[in-house]
């Protein structure tokens, strides 16, 4: 039983928690009096916001986040909702998001990702603020020139070795998410080491030419699943926001520290290699037609750090985004057959079936391939809910007031997240048919194409992604290629579901793997 003294410390506390929170709620309410805005309408979310927290965890567990946020925005789309403490702000009202990301930009930081992803991707463009950033973006946005994205024939040994592995399934189900994962890792390593870790080689069992750039076997045959094992509790600690310190430091603490050491041995390994490449062979290599993004970087710093770090960065967002996008594309063609005959035809209609005809320019002008691959980036969008912090007492368009037109208040150091999942799945930009999978929408003669902030697969303003124009090219490539090898794709869940199920680490994936058949 609880003693006397239990009893008063508790209610104190209890009594002390909600006079400071009432106090600052008042002293909000003044501030936002005083800056023209309201306080955004609020959510309940259980007491102090822990059942808030509880709901996250239990719809990321049962693979229905970001899905379940919709009945959330049913009520409006602009909201504040308590979670374990903290008041984040959540939203999908396009206008706000253009002011977070561009019109008011310097409103607004990334909180607490450098704290919670520095341990395994270190200090990068994707987890650095102010002049970090500014520095990294000018050092890295050269490397991502038209004529380096453009080399797609790089790929066709990975796409040989792709090949071999579906016909050895003999038309029986696989999971083409996994060897896509495994796919754009090979092709990330090779294009930003020099050496592709070849893991769907491994998986094969055939002997691969070369010694994989000279680093030990034992560093790559663990890097696939360091980096994984990195990631997933990575996802945890952004989730848990102010409370990530749990993930990795208490919970999984020896294996998350053993992860991040495979990460960077791997990368480590490769940038001392090209710091010690003479000034020779990097000419030699220059002159040549073997571009290597690491030895590209080599001749703007010599940190072996930042370079480390940097190539961490591209690598983790590279692999991750194509492999999602490319698996919800198949997810989707072996639901949808129209779509998939349509699809084909058009590619054998302006590739044929080699890969000789496919270049940067010509994948450009495939209509209906961007059409189906803008459609899946609308609907699975990689990164389907992302958040950034104020840097001080500011204001954000709409929300506010009795009609929701009236600017938010937003505090210093509060969070706001915006949710493009649903944002690309409103009926108010994207017609009755938001939530259906239509690529002709995307064509100019059937609807006006003016989109804006509506649309934002690859995050917008100063920090919009470097590597766009690389994803859709590889991604386009690898459709092209399989839609010219084979003729049917069928996926083994049929069944009409509200949605598929979603694994969230640092992107979205399928839940549960895209198993299909492909003759």
């Amino acid at each position: 039983m609880l003693t006397n003294l239990t009893i008063v410390l508790i209610t104190l506390l209890v009594t002390y928690t909600v006079l400071t929170r009432t106090a600052l709620r008042i002293q909000r309410a003044r501030k936002a009096k005083q800056m023209g805005a309201t306080l955004p309408p609020r959510v309940n979310n259980g007491i102090l916001g822990w059942y808030g927290l509880w709901l996250v965890i239990q719809n990321a567990r049962s693979m229905k986040l970001p899905h379940t946020l919709g009945k959330r925005f049913a009520n409006g789309p602009t909201w504040l909702t308590p979670v374990a403490g903290n008041e984040p702000i959540n939203t999908i009202d396009p206008e706000n998001v253009k002011a977070i990301l561009a019109t008011q930009f310097k409103d607004f930081c990334l909180g607490i990702r450098h704290r919670a992803l520095s341990p395994s991707i270190g200090d990068g463009i994707f987890t650095l603020d102010g002049e970090g950033w500014t520095h990294s973006r000018a050092l890295l946005r050269p490397q991502f020139s038209r004529q380096q994205i453009s080399r797609v024939h790089s790929l066709e040994r990975l796409m040989q070795i792709l090949f071999k592995l579906i016909r050895k399934e003999n038309g029986e189900y696989f999971d083409l998410q996994n060897l896509f994962f495994m796919f754009t890792l090979d092709s990330a390593t090779e294009f930003l080491y020099g050496a592709s870790v070849d893991t769907l080689a491994d998986l094969l069992g055939e002997p691969v030419e070369g010694d994989h750039g000279g680093v030990g076997e034992e560093v790559r045959k663990a890097y696939q699943q360091s980096i994984n094992n990195a990631q997933d509790i990575s996802a945890i600690r952004t989730r848990l926001q102010g409370l990530y310190w749990i993930a990795g430091n208490i919970y999984q603490r020896n294996l998350y520290q053993k992860s991040n050491k495979g990460v960077k041995d791997f990368s480590q390994f490769f940038v001392d290699k090209a710091l010690n490449t003479s000034k020779e062979k990097l000419k030699e290599m220059e002159d040549s037609d073997n571009y290597v993004f690491l030895y590209e970087l080599v001749k703007s710093t010599r940190n072996p750090v930042v370079i480390r770090d940097q190539l961490i960065n591209i690598l983790v967002a590279g692999r991750d985004t194509t492999a999602s996008l490319l698996s919800f594309t198949f997810y989707t063609l072996g639901r949808r057959p129209d779509v998939l005959k349509k699809l084909r035809a058009a590619i054998l209609e302006d590739f044929g079936t080699s890969p000789d005809e496919i270049t940067f320019e010509s994948l450009k002008r495939c209509d209906y391939l961007r059409y189906v691959l803008n459609e899946v980036l609308r609907l699975y969008p990689s990164v389907p809910i992302n958040a950034r912090s104020a840097t001080r007492d500011t204001t954000l368009p709409r929300g506010g007031g009795p009609d929701g037109k009236q600017p938010v208040f937003v505090y210093k150091g509060q969070m706001v997240a915006y949710c493009v999942y649903w944002m690309h799945r409103d009926k108010k930009y994207w017609g009755e048919d938001a939530l259906e999978f239509n690529p002709d929408r995307w064509d100019p003669k059937v609807q006006p194409q003016n989109k804006g902030w509506e649309y934002l697969p690859f995050n917008g303003g100063p920090r919009i992604c470097l590597g766009q124009q690389f994803a859709l090219t590889e991604a386009g490539y690898v459709v092209t290629r399989m839609l010219q090898e084979f003729d049917t794709v069928h996926c083994k869940n049929q069944k009409e579901e509200e949605h598929p199920p979603y694994a969230l680490d640092l992107t979205m994936r399928h839940g549960e793997g895209v198993w299909v058949s492909m003759k």
